[in-house]
């Protein structure tokens, strides 16, 4: 065969050639591509496809946010069916809402884009002192979330009309009085009843289990009483605090950090002023904007002939009603922290001086400088001791990458202790007994972090009693543990927990006991109302639930008024059994009706959220969703 292929290479290649060029002619290339890279398709909107490509990469996404928000959530629920499915039914909606954004034309105009940026308090934090906006951070802030200004400002674009397609649903619902009131009185009604309870507690006294219920127990419930698996660890964690204790900060350190720094530990000069302020804003018809310079340019001339009258003429002329009552003083302040025109006057002034008219975007102001604080620097030995921590967080902060990689390195190169890598970074090897493979109440550090359980009950680690590998549990944060010892569960004997045993089926026996009698008194009650003692009555509905359980609650309300005392008898699982007596039904109040218009705002918005999961499923319908994957 082989000798065959080697005499005839040239045939063969003439032949596949033959073959091949046909096919590329027909399909192309790019068919070739689009086919390989096509995918299964797991759900349809229209004639648009999500693949199980597009599907896997939205839910890495979502679940890496969630990681990065929530470190210590367990990973099971973020792979579990149900999360999944509920990505993918998140992916189906953002494309259902996009076609009906296209069907319907909405567009944003360029006006109300630039409206919801400015807005936008994130964006707004983005601007200099003089209003202009800082486009290098505001870039970073756009590749922050792996977008350019362009992409960022089409996906804010995006979400507006998105947000049309939903508010003309949610903004216009309604809700009629008549509708209000069937759906909310079933919320606020209110009944006046009494409860009598039968529980396990007063019917303990009455059980004695003989040896032979005892044994006979125990043998029916031996799951119940098994000895829970547990390891005795020992752990090393490196983390910023840990790295802090081995940097050696010396005084040569902090005098350099110092120096680099020196302008960020002087204190800013700060000035003192009042003024007096006549409004004119730029809006203001040019008339009236030329009277209130002309009344600013009158103030100035009175104030510079007399200064010391300058309080006197800002609390009686002053438009800044906030400062006026104070003769016009606004304090000590830096620079920033005025409008522009405004702070240039004031640095420009002498200690005493009164300025030319300072026209800006309120109107015309007159400044008189009171004092100024000039700028300090402080001297090495002054903030030397603030330096200290600061300077040794941020080395921590350098040393962590190359110390986790050595500690990545060692705890797998050396699996048989964690010995070595913690001398060699300095760290301490902790240890903790009885670590179970779910995290207990109480638990903190790493062994509250279900990843690193996981990680400890591993097979390699059990049967190996090697090092687990460097786990990341949260920003600058690394563990690896080892397993001491391990006992695994077991069945226990009846002598080692014939006690328990013994509580166990006295409380089960007392339960049912309890529901026996509750389920007799109930019987007799309906007979005769006198039969039964109940508790005093109090008056409870679902949103005053007077501390009663839930369960009491519902079949209170759920009890028929047409005829009163109505008696209802309430499995509590294991509280036992409670009777209650629905005695009255009442009607609002005085008070109660004064807060109609907040149940009908209630109502209103379960009203919207109504009629928008009913317009999400028509526009489902009319774009025809398939779903080609099951629900879990």
């Amino acid at each position: 065969m082989f000798d065959f292929v080697r005499k005839h290479t040239k045939v063969l290649m003439f032949l596949m050639f033959l073959l091949l060029i046909p096919a590329f002619v027909l399909v192309g290339v790019d068919g070739y591509k689009s086919m390989a890279d096509q995918g299964a398709t797991v759900a349809t909107v229209g004639k648009a496809k999500i693949t199980q490509e597009e599907w896997d990469f939205a839910h890495k996404n979502e679940v890496d946010r969630l990681r990065t928000s929530v470190p210590n959530l367990d990973p099971k629920l973020l792979d579990s069916p149900q999360a999944r499915y509920a990505t993918l039914e998140r992916l189906v909606r953002d494309k259902v809402m996009a076609e009906a954004v296209q069907a319907s034309h909405l567009t944003m105009s360029n006006a109300r884009l630039a409206r919801e940026l400015q807005q936008n308090p994130t964006i707004a934090g983005l601007r200099k002192p003089d209003g202009t906006m800082d486009m290098e951070r505001y870039r970073q802030l756009a590749a922050s979330q792996g977008l350019t200004p362009e992409g960022f400002e089409a996906r804010v674009r995006r979400d507006l009309s998105l947000m049309q397609v939903e508010s003309a649903i949610s903004s216009t619902a309604f809700s009629p009085k008549a509708l209000a009131d069937i759906a909310l009185n079933a919320f606020f009604e209110r009944r006046e009843i009494q409860v009598t309870r039968f529980g396990p507690a007063d019917f303990v006294a009455k059980v004695n289990p003989s040896e032979a219920d005892i044994e006979a127990y125990f043998q029916a419930n031996t799951a119940q009483f098994q000895s829970t698996e547990t390891a005795n660890i020992e752990y090393v964690l490196l983390d910023i605090e840990a790295l802090k204790k081995s940097v050696v900060v010396s005084d040569a350190d902090l005098k350099s950090y110092f120096d680099q720094n020196a302008s960020r530990f002087s204190a800013q000069e700060e000035r003192r002023a009042s003024h007096i302020l006549i409004n004119a804003p730029k809006d203001m018809p040019a008339a009236e904007r030329s009277k209130a310079q002309e009344r600013a340019a009158a103030l100035l001339a009175q104030v510079r002939k007399a200064p010391e009258t300058f309080a006197e003429v800002a609390k009686k002329n002053s438009q800044d009603a906030g400062s006026a009552v104070r003769g016009g003083d606004l304090d000590y302040f830096g620079r920033g922290a005025m409008v522009k025109p405004f702070e240039e006057a004031a640095f420009s002034l002498k200690k005493g001086d009164i300025s030319d008219l300072v026209e800006s975007d309120f109107g015309f102001h007159i400044i008189k400088l009171a004092d100024v604080k000039s700028a300090k620097q402080p001297s090495f030995d002054e903030v030397k001791a603030s330096l200290e921590p600061e300077l040794r967080a941020q080395l921590a902060q350098r040393k962590f990458a190359e110390a986790a990689e050595s500690f990545t390195n060692g705890v797998y190169e050396q699996s048989d202790s964690l010995a070595p890598v913690a001398d060699r970074l300095k760290l301490v090897v902790k240890t903790a007994n009885g670590v179970q493979r779910a995290v207990q109440p109480g638990a903190t550090g790493p062994l509250a972090n279900s990843r690193f359980l996981e990680a400890i009950f591993s097979a390699d680690s059990l049967e190996n009693k090697r090092n687990t590998e460097a786990l990341e549990l949260g920003a600058n944060q690394l563990v690896s543990a080892r397993v001491l010892s391990y006992s695994p569960a077991r069945a226990l004997s009846l002598a080692e927990v014939k006690p328990l045993v013994r509580d166990r089926l006295i409380a089960s026996r007392a339960l049912e006991q309890a529901k026996k009698e509750g389920a007799e008194k109930l019987a007799s009650v309906q007979k005769d109302p006198s039969s039964v003692s109940f508790a005093a009555a109090v008056t409870m509905s679902r949103d005053a639930s007077q501390g009663l359980q839930g369960a009491i609650v519902d079949a209170a309300l759920r009890a028929s008024p047409a005829k009163l005392p109505a008696f209802v008898g309430v499995d509590l699982g294991t509280q036992g059994y409670a009777i209650v007596r629905v005695n009255k039904v009442l009607q609002r109040t005085a008070v109660e009706e004064a807060k109609s218009k907040q149940e009908q705002a209630q109502y209103a918005q379960w009203v919207a959220a109504a009629e928008s999961a009913a317009y999400y499923e028509g526009l489902k319908q009319r774009f025809k969703v398939q779903m080609k994957v099951p629900a879990p």
